[in-house]
């Protein structure tokens, strides 16, 4: 078997990777699968390109936290499953195509937008979460420290966040002073 010289495969890779951004973009509004698109050809580009990986590891980070907020306990992983197939299974009004109800006021084009195919991925769509979910509850569930210093979330000493992505601030709130706020927990008026 003929073995890839590693300049093309970097070239097949990035390809694809802008390939399958484009088509995320184009699929955005549509129900299914253009935000995981987006990921998928964000990750893609970066394998080889640092200016993407720079950018991808804050929200990386960040949807590992989430993933394991999502199946930290039992009440949150059975709503997670529940919320992921009643999406998924959404995409079977597609395909069934109801006609267009009375009681809808949009115009007829908002009906059910992208026809059987956009159901077809909507199922997809719920799969591909599903068998997230399956994935983050083995690895996350019953493991605190997941939501803590692995890297998955871990707080510095201002209570920020580390992996928050770059636009967001979650300092201290209403800005209170420290001083101020630790007058007030010990009992002092301030």
């Amino acid at each position: 078997m003929p073995v890839t010289p590693a300049p093309v495969r970097r070239v097949l890779v990035s390809g694809a990777g802008w390939l399958l951004v484009a088509l995320g973009v184009v699929l955005f509004p549509l129900p299914g699968p253009g935000l995981l698109l987006l990921g998928v050809g964000a990750a893609l580009l970066a394998r080889h390109d640092p200016w993407a990986a720079a950018r991808l590891e804050p929200w990386r980070r960040l949807a590992l936290r989430e993933a394991a907020r999502g199946v930290a306990t039992w009440p949150r992983t059975l709503t997670t499953v529940a919320v992921t197939t009643a999406l998924g299974l959404s995409g079977l009004l597609w395909l069934w195509a109801p006609p267009q109800p009375a009681w809808w006021v949009l115009p007829a084009w908002t009906w059910l937008p992208g026809g059987a195919w956009a159901g077809v991925s909507q199922l997809v769509s719920g799969a591909v979460a599903l068998g997230l979910t399956v994935q983050a509850h083995r690895r996350f569930h019953g493991v605190p420290e997941a939501l803590g210093a692995r890297g998955a979330g871990a707080s510095g000493a201002s209570g920020a966040p580390q992996d928050a992505p770059p636009h967001r601030s979650r300092g201290r709130s209403r800005g209170r002073s420290p001083d101020r706020s630790q007058g007030r927990r010990s009992g002092a008026v301030g």
